[in-house]
């Protein structure tokens, strides 16, 4: 039994602090009220610090960056406050795996760090369940994951067996628990997938009032066009729907005035989001730094092109030039050397060769004043995009509440039920995300501003402001 007495607390629905304190039994809470003499096996004073709902990070790399295994404890999220994490996303998953190979995973680290021992998503959630997690994981499947399984490295067309292939795995992964399904339209192997298969699979989710989240098939020149397709998809389909990352970029300002407006005109109150964090710089695979028409086949086929002194110059003549600390490698599996160097074009070019074009870049390339207006917007999810590199994966949360302090149209309780309720809601996720009698007792007390104390499923993991590497967290299914 924990007690945690005489705190504020904020419920995570966006009604006003009240003062209370709260019994947890086993992993959920049990009573809220006032306990006086109530006896526990664990006392935590509040002080008059805020009791709010764990936080939602509805937008990891966690799974892409295989962190999940190689640093289970997770510390990076817990000391924000955050007790859950979306992964799955951009088109990516790590189930189902119908013949057991991570090759989506692999322009985001190196698949061969861990041993997979399932295939579909039942198999997976039963492996997890029995795996140390330090916060709570949920994941949609992803697009390019199955796809692949099913053409390999084809970029075609799939027939209409396959997409009834397809249909099929998404609905046994639902059934199983996913929490929805994911594209990436933006990366090569997905690029070209046709409107009608996009629709005939996002379609699969509707009666099971799953989420469909997207990578953008373009977030520059065509960023207009490519928001548009997917308002399409939402209307057509009636599926809920997240963008990832909708990020200003920088010299294409116009165009996302304009995508966003459109957004803003055409789905009102609709369930249509979409997720950002509150930075300047994205965390991008290499590879995409390629001009379009280098970017065909496998990362193998661009590496053995890009090897070629002709194709090397081309694409040299079509890079961009980037200004000094605009490019820095942020991860490079095998090549640790080369983390934290800043690039040039030419320097770009010998780290893609280097890396076997498998580096993670650092690009700041968000337009920072905008980005921070934007993430207060009604239709705004947070998530950091991270899976253990850069400020995203250590400061997303602290960020977010202190640029909602300084908005004296913001509330602290607002800003509390866009990270715990809202992502709860929207990604279906059942009993958590609010401080309820019956609900699971993921926690986070704040006291001056700082995160004290974090409790995933009723045990304390954070004390007095430090992870002490309990791992209570467990893999999350669609309610």
């Amino acid at each position: 039994m924990l007690l945690i007495k005489n705190v504020k607390v904020i419920d995570g629905t966006g009604a006003e602090a009240y003062a209370s304190d709260v019994l947890v039994s086993g992993n959920r809470i049990s009573a809220i009220g006032n306990f006086p003499n109530r006896k526990a096996d664990q006392v935590i004073e509040g002080l008059g610090g805020y009791l709010m709902p764990g936080f939602i990070d509805v937008n990891t790399d966690a799974d892409h960056q295989l962190t999940l295994f190689t640093n289970p404890h997770q510390e990076n999220f817990l000391k924000q406050g955050v007790t859950s994490i979306i992964g799955g996303h951009c088109g990516s998953s790590l189930a189902p795996l119908m013949y057991g190979s991570l090759e989506s995973i692999r322009k985001w680290t190196d698949p061969n760090q861990i041993n997979v021992d399932w295939h579909d998503f039942r198999e997976f959630v039963s492996t997890m369940k029995k795996r140390p997690l330090g916060v709570n994981f949920g994941t949609l499947v992803g697009h390019s994951t199955i796809r692949r399984a099913i053409v390999g490295e084809d970029l075609r067309d799939l027939t209409d067996p396959e997409i009834e292939v397809f249909s099929q795995v998404i609905k046994e992964s639902l059934e199983e628990g996913a929490l929805g399904f994911s594209t990436g339209l933006g990366y090569v192997h997905s690029r070209q997938t046709p409107y009608h298969e996009l629709k005939k699979l996002v379609s699969v989710l509707r009666p099971y009032n799953a989420v469909y989240s997207t990578h953008l098939r373009d977030e520059k020149e065509d960023l207009f066009a490519a928001v548009n397709e997917t308002l399409n998809l939402f209307q057509e389909t009636g599926v809920r729907t997240v963008i990832s990352h909708f990020r200003p970029l920088i010299k294409y300002e116009k165009n996302f005035e304009a995508a966003f407006n459109l957004i803003d005109k055409t789905v009102g109150k609709m369930d249509f989001f979409y997720n950002l964090y509150p930075f300047d710089t994205s965390i991008v695979p290499i590879y995409t730094f390629l001009p379009l028409w280098a970017q065909k086949g496998s990362l193998h086929d661009m590496l053995s092109s890009l090897e070629t002194a002709a194709i090397r110059a081309r694409v040299m003549k079509d890079l961009p030039t980037f200004k000094k600390g605009e490019l820095i490698i942020a991860g490079a599996p095998g090549n640790d050397h080369m983390i934290g160097k800043q690039l040039g074009k030419r320097d770009l070019i010998k780290a893609m060769i280097d890396s076997g074009l498998k580096a993670q870049i650092f690009h700041k390339n968000i337009d920072h004043q905008k980005v921070i207006e934007l993430i207060f917007a009604h239709k705004a999810l947070v998530g950091s995009n991270s899976g253990g590199l850069g400020e995203r994966s250590t400061k997303t949360f602290p960020k977010f509440f202190e640029l909602a302090a300084q908005r004296e149209d913001y509330s602290l309780e607002k800003a509390v039920h866009k990270v715990t309720s809202l992502p709860a809601e929207k990604f279906n996720i059942p009993e958590r995300g609010r401080v309820a009698e019956g609900y699971f007792a993921d926690l986070t007390l704040m006291l001056n501003n700082q995160v004290k104390y974090v409790i995933v499923n009723g045990q304390v993991v954070v004390n007095k402001g430090e992870c002490n590497q309990t791992t209570a967290g467990t893999i999350i299914t669609r309610g």
